[in-house]
This record gives structure tokens, sequence and C-alpha cells, in this order.
């Protein structure tokens, strides 16, 4: 949702406005997280507007959408912004992924009518995903705080920032103003497609203790195995599953669990 990004960001000062929302009773502050009041604010926030629109929304695409439709739909808008993969394939010097990619781009362009189709994977050219904020790790660039961005939802400073640069890599910034109802038709339909597959998430977040506790530590697993591709150093491994270990402690003290029979897993042992 790249094109979303400089509005959404533009809201983030009304909502540091906003009531600051209490921290669980007893939880320590994750480092990692040193604005935790506030995003478990724009959290909720984000949370009240999917459940009133985007989900409800996505529910009905899903009843009356034939599957073959929705999978062309979800085909077509990955292959219309695929050169936002390409070009952070360059920016970080990865040239024969940015070869791969680039003949997955034409050949799903055109064999694959203009991407309904998928022949690429196929034909063993498999889909990648590459951002600014990827691009940014690959040189070094820390993530910084996490910080959940209204409307869009789980980023942190280095990610957020870099979707005002993925935006000009971003082929619908280029339709003319004359053509803006295409321009917006299509924004509307990824916005229904991506909440379409996130669905068969919704079930995990409802049944956890503390959903964003869990959807912040998939974000910064997830982004920091896509950022060093997925050849994470031992030590921050051990970073990861430590602070996981801590979260997990914290919410079984927090739920009540008799420690006899509800253990957080054993800490990871430095080697």
């Amino acid at each position: 949702m790249q094109k979303t990004a400089c509005a959404s960001l533009l809201a983030i000062a009304c909502l540091t406005q906003i009531g600051c929302a209490s921290l669980p009773a007893g939880a320590k502050r994750d480092p990692r997280d040193p604005w935790e009041r506030m995003n478990r604010t724009t959290f909720k926030v984000n949370t009240a507007l999917d459940h009133a629109i985007a989900r409800p929304v996505a529910r009905t695409y899903q009843k009356i959408t034939p599957r073959p439709i929705r999978t062309g739909v979800s085909n077509f808008m990955d292959n219309l912004f695929y050169p936002v993969t390409m070009g952070n394939d360059l920016l970080q010097l990865k040239f024969k992924p940015f070869a791969q990619d680039t003949g997955r781009f034409l050949m799903n362009t055109l064999v694959g009518i203009g991407g309904l189709f998928d022949p690429a994977t196929q034909a063993g050219l498999p889909k990648n995903e590459e951002d600014l904020g990827q691009t940014f790790g690959y040189w070094g660039v820390k993530p910084g705080p996490y910080f959940v961005i209204p409307i869009l939802g789980p980023s942190d400073v280095r990610d957020g920032l870099a979707k005002f640069g993925d935006a000009y890599m971003n082929p619908l910034t280029y339709v003319h103003s004359d053509y803006n109802y295409i321009r917006y038709s299509l924004i509307g339909v990824e916005l229904i497609d991506v909440r379409y597959r996130l669905l068969p998430q919704d079930k995990i977040l409802e049944e956890a203790y503390d959903p964003y506790t869990l959807l912040k530590n998939a974000y910064l697993q997830r982004r920091e195995y896509q950022v060093t591709d997925g050849k994470m150093s031992d030590k921050a491994r051990e970073q990861q599953e430590q602070q996981q270990y801590d979260e997990e402690k914290k919410i079984l003290e927090e739920s009540g669990a008799d420690e006899s029979s509800a253990q957080p897993q054993t800490p990871p042992q430095p080697k």
C-alpha cells in the first residue's frame, strides 16, 4: 500500500496527541518499542477502523467474487507494483536477481496477459519482495524504534520513511492527472486485495492474549529475515529469541497462568 503512505504518515502528528494507551499491568518496556503507549493507541484506532470498514469489505469481496477472479486480481496487483522490487534489486547491487525479476515482470506482462496469470513462477522465476526499507538495511541503516503507522500498521522508523521513496518507483505515481480515476480505482482494488489476503490471519490475532505484541514480534522478525536475506547472525537470532522469551514470560505473568502448567520456552543460552 505504498501509494497511501504519504497521506497516512501525515496523520501521525494528530494521533500523537491522542491520550496514550496504558501498558499491560506490570509490563516491562521493550527497548525496541520506546513509543509503545502511542503505538498501542494507534493500533487500537487501526483495529477499530479495520473492523468497521476494511474487514467487512474484504469478507464481502471474498464471498461474492469467484476464486479464479480473486487470484487473477492478486496476480495483476503483484505484477503492477513489481518495478519497486526491480528498482531495489539495482539499489542493492543484486544484478542476478534484477535480471530474474525483470524476466518475471516481462513474462507475466506479455504472456500472462498484463499479469492476470503467473506463468513466470511455473517457468522457474519465483516472486521476490524488495523495498527501500530493505535497501536501507542492506547498506547498514538500523531500523530504529518500532512504529505503528496510521492505517498502514506495523513498521519502524527506517521502513516508514522508506515508503516515501518506494512511492517514486510506483508506476501509479506517473499516471497523468487526466486519468486519476484509473489511479484511484487501482488503489482501491489494491487495498481490498491486500486486506483479503490477510483474512486467514484474523483468527490468530483474535485468539492471541496480546495481539499488539504478537503482531510486533512477527513484523520485526520478518523484517530482519528479509533485510538479511535469511542470513541472520547468531547474535541477532539469540537477541530475538531472548526478547520473544521475555515477551512470553510477561504475558504469562499478566494472565495469571499456572507456572507449573504454562511456561515460556527456555531462553537461549549464549554460545
